[in-house]
């Protein structure tokens, strides 16, 4: 299947409630290849989806796009290295002289049918991929072993994560065993067309602006030899086009967004610095 490009933009449509006290943003995305079909069926047959790319090119937005679509509650877990089953699952709590006991993100998402979506999963502990073993799988359910209780999922619970494969490479990775237990979407930074048409929509910066911040990322992804964990994502751009659209200037607004953020390495900085500067 063809990668499934985000197209997306920050200023999305507001929809107004039954009440109209209270108004919702809708994320606006626009599929590419068979991505959200993709999604719809996974989550009527009840298959976990990983989301899978670099940093910055619209996993997180097309989850929310996709939660809006089905009309469900999306809770949001950004995984790190102190992430553990625990924080997921639920703990007791001291309130006033008891001790009671909270369920905790995954556990009310299993229990209420809300979607989660573990923002970058092997940056967690490996107890977390233990505990939603049973989730992945034909069994559907979540064990919490504090309380000896084994909870079925609802019926409308989807468990959504993401995951960066070039990230840390060999370091962090997902095990065959996890990743098999997935259907997987790739994800990719858009077309340059794209890109340019998102920066205009997002900044209203101006066209040519827009096509030059594009082909300076474009140029820095394409430097391999550079060694870099990170390449320039259209979140980076998105920042440079704002910064230069409130008057910030354009090789000031570059480096501060888009080089600074990249490395520490000093030759690598200024290298990329001039690069930027000539091209801008």
């Amino acid at each position: 299947m063809k990668n499934a490009v985000l197209t997306y933009h920050l200023k999305p449509s507001i929809l107004k409630t039954e009440n109209q006290h209270t108004e919702i943003a809708i994320p606006f995305y626009k599929p590419i290849a068979k991505e959200v079909e993709v999604f719809g069926h996974a989550f009527k047959n009840k298959i976990p989806v990983l989301l899978k790319g670099p940093t910055g090119t619209g996993k997180t937005r097309f989850v929310d796009f996709m939660a809006h679509q089905l009309h469900k509650k999306l809770i949001t877990i950004s995984c790190h290295e102190e992430t553990s089953s625990t924080d997921l699952i639920g703990r007791y709590i001291i309130q006033g002289s008891e001790t009671v006991w909270m369920d905790g993100p995954l556990t009310k998402a299993v229990k209420t049918g809300a979607i989660i979506y573990l923002d970058e999963i092997a940056e967690a502990r490996p107890d977390v991929i233990v505990a939603i073993h049973s989730l992945t799988d034909h069994r559907k359910e979540l064990y919490i072993d504090k309380l000896g209780e084994t909870v079925n999922a609802h019926p409308d619970f989807m468990l959504v994560a993401s995951f960066n494969p070039g990230y840390q490479k060999g370091f962090k990775e997902l095990k065959p065993s996890t990743r098999q237990r997935f259907i997987a979407l790739a994800f990719n930074y858009p077309n340059e067309k794209d890109e340019a048409e998102i920066l205009i929509s997002e900044t209203q910066i101006d066209a040519s602006t827009a096509k030059k911040l594009v082909a300076i990322a474009t140029k820095i992804r394409n430097l391999t030899e550079l060694g870099l964990t990170e390449t320039v994502s259209t979140r980076l751009l998105v920042d440079a086009a704002k910064l230069i659209h409130t008057g910030l200037g354009k090789r000031l607004a570059v480096r501060v967004a888009v080089v600074e953020p990249l490395t520490d390495d000093h030759e690598i900085t200024e290298a990329l610095a001039d690069l930027c500067d000539l091209m801008i």
